[in-house]
């Protein structure tokens, strides 16, 4: 649990970094909405990261401090892109983690994890909004 959980951190870093980045080099009137909302999305993305290095430390376990590659663009399309591409891969994981953590007896990390898969919806929701589509299928 203590690797899925680091891999789950590296997202969650990925994660601010992306928001952060992107939230500033979003352009345009058509943006400065979501370019707003980005930001919000880093500092919820930063709490996530805080409640799953807790539970890591829980299981004994040493945070990672290393993210995952964040992909680049200088189309804002391809950036929101980007996002709602990694919030829909965080969902899955998140999806399945609490599958396993209810699976070992681990009831409070399944309650942390619910609690942020909550707002990692609303992320890719708010994402989707802003590209002008519907929620994708997120398939298992």
């Amino acid at each position: 649990m203590i690797d899925l959980l680091n891999e789950d951190l590296a997202r969650e870093f990925q994660a601010v970094i992306a928001y952060v980045v992107y939230s500033q080099m979003l352009k345009g009137a058509e943006y400065q909405n979501i370019a707003k909302e980005l930001s919000v999305h880093a500092s919820e993305e930063l709490s996530h990261a805080i409640l799953i290095a807790k539970q890591i430390d829980y299981f004994n376990g040493t945070p990672t401090t290393v993210p995952k590659a964040v992909k680049m663009s200088d189309k804002p399309e391809d950036m929101l892109r980007f996002d709602m591409d990694n919030e829909m891969e965080t969902i899955r994981n998140y999806r399945e983690r609490i599958r396993q953590a209810e699976a070992m007896g681990e009831y409070a990390l399944s309650e942390v994890l619910r609690k942020i898969i909550a707002q990692e919806q609303e992320h890719f929701t708010d994402l989707a909004n802003a590209l002008g589509i519907d929620n994708p299928t997120i398939e298992e």
